[in-house]
């Protein structure tokens, strides 16, 4: 008897290496899945303009990277005071203007340079829904609890969004031309956008990339919608809030990622620094004890032997950690 539906995935064409640079941006859930990338200690850089929902949004972002736009004050808002950008997520605000205008300018170097050297971009999109700024006439990345009457919103088509997926594939391929894109549609639901509005708004973004995988030989497609909704529809596995995955979830939508998407070699790397990223959230009663000492130094020729056989792995912050406990 069969208790559930399960989707058959296939070993993808893109299989990730722990020698490759990977860039994640997008949703909430795009900050899910390099956690999982940190843990196991690759080379990602997570969600550099903080969280994004919608293909505009995205968009716009990658174009700021890509032609290096620097931020002067005039590009900023004031308000609740701080100054903030209607481009990047609350993180960047700062009640100090030159504060705010330093981490927006340093990150978009920053991406930049990550852009030109990275193997693959993960794109996760949350919604088709946009805010656009009246006055300004932008659609915006954050609305930064401006009051609403300040902004219009609507859903983008699926010819608007298939463009703004369009530009970003031109966008990145102008300052790499070896890049490979990976997209996916956010588990989350939107409820505010409403039940139906929630529907429509990840039809037109499935609809969308599937257009965009099937015209791009560098494009690829994880579902980790269709997981959530079809192997994981119990609400078991959401959060309190009935929206979000919760932890359950993300680990079973991360191990059916590693099936389709991860090298053999990247596996079995996997499994040996899970021993080590375990070790270090291990807390030691008496670091001075001859039994911790014994274990420090183990995980210590662990990493050594990791790094003798696999260069490009940069486990430097884990072995200065043990390094520094060693009597």
């Amino acid at each position: 008897m069969k208790l559930r539906t399960q989707l058959k995935l296939e070993k993808s064409g893109l299989q990730i290496e722990h020698s490759d640079k990977i860039l994640t941006i997008g949703s909430c859930f795009a900050e899910n899945i390099a956690e999982y990338f940190r843990y196991f200690r690759f080379n990602i850089f997570g969600n550099p303009f903080g969280v994004l929902f919608n293909p505009a949004s995205i968009y716009n972002s990658i174009k700021l990277a890509v032609y290096k736009k620097e931020f002067t004050k005039e590009d900023l808002i004031f308000d609740q005071s701080e100054y903030h950008s209607f481009y990047h997520h609350s993180d960047f605000s700062h009640h100090d203007e030159n504060e705010c205008l330093n981490k927006i300018n340093n990150s978009i170097i920053e991406t930049n340079e990550f852009i030109k050297n990275t193997a693959l971009i993960i794109i996760t999109l949350g919604t088709a829904f946009v805010y656009k700024h009246l006055e300004k006439d932008i659609i915006v990345s954050n609305c930064h609890k401006i009051p609403q009457k300040e902004f219009s919103r609507f859903c983008l088509t699926i010819e608007e969004t298939v463009g703004k997926l369009s530009e970003i594939i031109k966008l990145v391929s102008s300052l790499n031309t070896k890049i490979s894109i990976l997209f996916t549609v956010s588990p989350v639901r939107h409820w505010k956008d409403g039940a139906v509005d929630n529907q429509i708004s990840k039809s037109t973004l499935l609809l969308a990339v599937n257009e965009i995988v099937n015209s791009n030989n560098n494009c690829f497609y994880f579902p980790s919608y269709e997981i959530m909704m079809d192997e994981l529809r119990d609400y078991r596995f959401y959060a309190e809030d009935m929206l979000h995955p919760n932890k359950i979830a993300t680990d079973y939508i991360w191990e059916k990622f590693n099936e389709v998407h991860l090298s053999e070699n990247s596996l079995r790397l996997m499994n040996e620094i899970k021993k080590i990223t375990q070790a270090r959230n291990h807390k030691a009663r008496n670091i001075k004890s001859e039994k911790h000492q014994e274990f420090l130094k183990t995980n210590i020729a662990l990493i050594e032997k990791l790094e003798m056989g696999n260069p490009h792995l940069d486990l430097s912050e884990d072995k200065e950690y043990f390094n520094n406990q060693l009597t």
